[in-house]
């Protein structure tokens, strides 16, 4: 008898978080709230004082993610989180980025 159950959609949200988020481990606790949640992407911190964040999973777990953001660490006060859903590339594990000079003029801003 083959199994009829259906996989969980998989989708990769691409989040950008304004307010207070650097400087007050908003980048790490991000990390160890998606490892937690079996999340896999990266996050990393824009010049000019955003969060960057792409969270791929089920679009339940990664729905919980964003509403994680919302809030983020104790010590943060988010402003605004804008969420755009782009295709899956099926990352693997979950880290924290570095923002690349190189890559000024090139960020979307969503």
């Amino acid at each position: 008898m083959q199994n009829t159950t259906p996989h969980p959609k998989q989708v990769r949200a691409h989040v950008f978080i304004s307010g207070r988020v650097q400087g007050v481990g908003y980048r790490y606790s991000t990390v160890d709230t998606a490892i937690q949640l079996g999340l896999t992407g990266w996050v990393r911190n824009l010049p000019d004082g955003r969060v960057e964040a792409v969270f791929e999973g089920s679009q339940t777990v990664v729905g919980q993610m964003i509403r994680w953001c919302y809030q983020g660490p104790p010590a943060a006060m988010v402003q605004k989180v804008l969420i755009a859903y782009e295709e899956p590339e099926n990352l693997r594990g979950f880290e924290v980025r570095r923002f690349e000079k190189s890559e000024l003029g090139q960020e979307e801003g969503v």
